[in-house]
């Protein structure tokens, strides 16, 4: 083990010294509005790669900073000046525990792990450039943000901790499998996206690429299938047991089951079309679903295809953690996310004990439902808890972590959920495992070298 990850931070040192500097912007940070009731300075701006930004530093400045990686991904066309501001509003609970907090909103919308990366590191040295170099500089990624913050991890220095919030961290060629069949089955019981009437598409191009169809557009469609607005007594049979299957088949809860069809339906519209060329990274091909009134009917028909190999490569090179990174990582993930499975938690486990890093991982767990937010007392209790990992190189126990949170919760009253004897399945007991699945990371730290001397490899920021 210790060869292993020794030859893993080889690979890790090698990487960050050729890592591709960010872009500094010309116009230093102006002042800003603050949200209500922050008790500290903000400020704004726009990189030199077209990203907005926000930085605050609090009145009782502690001295460290936490470099925030937003979810998504967004589908605008350019960056959202709003969208760093209004995370800013969402996390001031950092502030308030006396960190300064910078956050930018990348310089475009649509996927890009690499690209958000860059744009997270490129707001850490703005904010030095402004204020001077932090004590101590943690990350925070959640959501398809915890994806970003651990690529960061792994391309540049400058960072003495991590925590990952709801992370979507089985990466891009694995995270997104339970919407790859989610967009197969419902078309199988449902043949209305599209309709036979309608020019005809491969399923894993998500959309049309010139398609005019809207989220309201989508729904309706989802509503006449499954009537999944509507009270189980007034569906229609047909639509009752069409969404029994697929809410069997797929393991998509009913309340996300239209946002993950979104997500299955625009953003995979953005990654094949505008990031990969019309090429296709998604597979299905070795899949036997199960769980519906008609296994046998449902596997014989429901439409097939294969990955492009060049796709998988791209895809993987700009979204998949090697788990090459020794920096103290704390992740916090509520048990019944219904958006990012808990069980990405397992997938990232199993990527640092391939890696050869897990030593410098603990995983927590909340009784918790949603997945945009948790509670403000356990993202207190996190961020308090991992700088004391970095200061004092001890690293703390679920348990502890847990038993902290009362003490945070006196001050914001928001609720401790941990459950620390909470353990996930394997990712492949959530998501259809495609061949070659099960064996993690899905890119390894030497393979990620490798792909860096190949010329167009990626995706484009």
């Amino acid at each position: 083990m210790r060869t292993k990850q020794a030859a893993v931070l080889l690979v890790t040192a090698l990487s960050l010294a050729l890592a591709t500097p960010a872009s500094a912007s010309t116009a230093k940070p102006a002042p800003a509005s603050c949200p209500t009731g922050m008790q500290a300075k903000c400020y704004t701006g726009q990189d030199g790669n077209g990203a907005y930004y926000a930085i605050a530093v609090p009145e009782k400045w502690n001295g460290s900073l936490v470099v925030h990686a937003h979810g998504g991904p967004d589908l605008t066309e350019t960056s959202d000046p709003d969208r760093s501001v209004e995370d800013l509003g969402r996390w001031a609970v950092m502030v308030r525990e006396g960190y300064a907090w910078a956050g930018s909103s990348y310089r475009r919308g649509g996927y890009g792990t690499r690209m958000g990366a860059q744009d997270t590191e490129n707001v850490r040295r703005l904010f030095v450039e402004a204020f001077g170099r932090p004590k101590k500089t943690f990350l925070h990624g959640q959501s398809w943000g915890g994806d970003v913050a651990a690529k960061v991890a792994e391309i540049y220095r400058g960072y003495d901790g991590m925590l990952l919030t709801n992370g979507v961290l089985a990466g891009g060629t694995r995270g997104y499998d339970y919407r790859v069949d989610l967009r197969a089955v419902y078309q199988y019981y449902c043949g209305n996206h599209p309709r036979p009437s309608e020019p005809q598409y491969p399923l894993w191009m998500g959309l049309r690429k010139d398609s005019t169809l809207t989220s309201a557009g989508l729904g309706a469609r989802l509503q006449e299938c499954t009537g999944i607005e509507s009270k189980p007594g007034e569906r229609t049979a047909l639509q009752q047991r069409n969404l029994s299957d697929i809410l069997a088949v797929t393991r998509i809860p009913e309340r996300t089951l239209e946002s993950h069809l979104r997500f299955a339906t625009f953003t995979f519209r953005d990654i094949v079309h505008k990031r990969l060329g019309g090429r296709n990274p998604f597979d299905n091909r070795t899949i036997r679903y199960t769980g519906s009134h008609d296994d046998a009917a449902l596997n014989a028909g429901v439409q097939r295809f294969s990955a492009d190999p060049t796709a998988v490569r791209d895809l993987s090179f700009d979204s998949d953690p090697t788990g090459a990174t020794s920096i103290p990582t704390l992740t916090m993930h509520a048990i019944d996310d219904p958006t990012a499975f808990v069980q990405h938690e397992s997938a990232y486990l199993a990527s640092r004990e391939g890696a050869g890093t897990a030593g410098a991982l603990v995983q927590t767990f909340t009784k918790e439902s949603e997945h945009s937010g948790l509670s403000n007392s356990e993202y207190a209790t996190a961020i308090s808890e991992l700088a004391k990992w970095v200061e004092t190189g001890r690293k703390p126990t679920p348990t502890a972590i847990s038993n902290a949170c009362k003490g945070f919760d006196a001050a914001y009253g928001t609720g401790c959920f941990f459950d620390p004897t909470y353990k996930p399945g394997d990712y492949a007991s959530r998501v259809y495992p495609r061949p070659g699945g099960k064996h993690w990371p899905a890119l390894s730290a030497a393979r990620e070298w490798v792909l860096r001397f190949v010329p167009g490899v990626g995706i484009k920021p």
